[in-house]
């Protein structure tokens, strides 16, 4: 499609989608649905780049494949896992570390968030893998 419209709409389209993305990962760690809905955001932000000018463009724009963001998910999932079991718990216990930061604040990380930083690459690269696989399809026939 070339449409200029949708062109120039997508290249803002796209930072508000990673943004709200990023949001909704960090927002939701807490409660279900962070990593997921978060990886279909970002997911979006590139397959609607891809409807703008073409799944190449888009495909070309990326630093790695969406087996790339696919593997990297799955290795951030079972990292997740390893902390609790290393602690003497069980495999998926919850540890979180507090880091200090900007005066007397702390910043508390824990495996929840790396868990669902992993679905959010995960979801992300097969979001991708699925509409391009379906774009590229389509242009063959």
């Amino acid at each position: 499609m070339n449409s200029i419209i949708l062109q120039i709409a997508s290249r803002y389209v796209r930072w508000l989608l990673l943004i709200f993305a990023v949001i909704a990962l960090l927002r939701g760690h807490n409660y279900p649905g962070g990593g997921f809905i978060g990886g279909l955001l970002a997911g979006l932000s590139i397959v609607f780049e891809g409807f703008a000018y073409s799944p190449r463009y888009a495909l070309d724009k990326l630093k790695f494949s969406p087996a790339g963001f696919i593997a990297t998910g799955l290795i951030l999932i079972m990292a997740s896992f390893l902390p609790g079991v290393l602690t003497g718990g069980k495999l998926m216990t919850g540890t979180w570390v507090s880091l200090p930061f900007l005066f007397d604040w702390e910043v508390k990380l824990g495996t929840p968030l790396l868990f669902d930083t992993g679905i959010f690459f995960a979801v992300t690269g097969v979001t991708l893998l699925f509409f391009f696989s379906l774009k590229q399809d389509k242009q063959w026939k």
